[in-house]
């Protein structure tokens, strides 16, 4: 039997994932992380970007894109909380390119009263959920 490590991805509205993997990537603050079963514990930080999650004893790999969020890892257990995840069938392209230019748009403007940092932190958001999409469509 192969080893596996059971995989939760919970945001602050419901549990998008949860069950037995054989490997899991995702965006870490320092770089890509990858994790395999019986891996060293770890909490850390997640980038916005694509949780690619190896599912036994399924062909294609499961897509989840999350907007930042906690990474706990266990010897057999992984868990990322996040504030947003989506499904990757459920990514909307045109919404997520709407958001960039949104976003884009305030950075630019100059006589807005805006927050530069939540602005930044949107159009960072827009731009991985986009990158998440090209890489799922290119899996497809």
């Amino acid at each position: 039997m192969a080893h596996t490590i059971h995989v939760d991805v919970v945001s602050a509205e419901a549990l998008i994932f949860s069950g037995e993997a054989e490997f899991v990537a995702l965006p870490g603050e320092a770089g890509e992380l990858g994790i395999y079963p019986r891996h060293t514990p770890l909490i850390t930080r997640i980038k916005p970007g694509a949780v690619r999650i190896k599912v036994v004893g399924q062909a294609e790999d499961e897509f989840v894109f999350v907007a930042g969020g906690i990474l706990e890892v266990q010897p057999g257990s992984v868990t990322v909380l996040a504030d947003t995840a989506i499904r990757g069938k459920d990514l909307d392209e045109a919404k997520a390119t709407e958001a960039k230019k949104l976003a884009e748009e305030s950075l630019t403007n100059k006589e807005s009263k805006i927050d530069y940092a939540k602005a930044q932190a949107e159009l960072s958001v827009a731009i991985a959920q986009l990158a998440a999409i090209q890489r799922l469509r290119r899996k497809h």
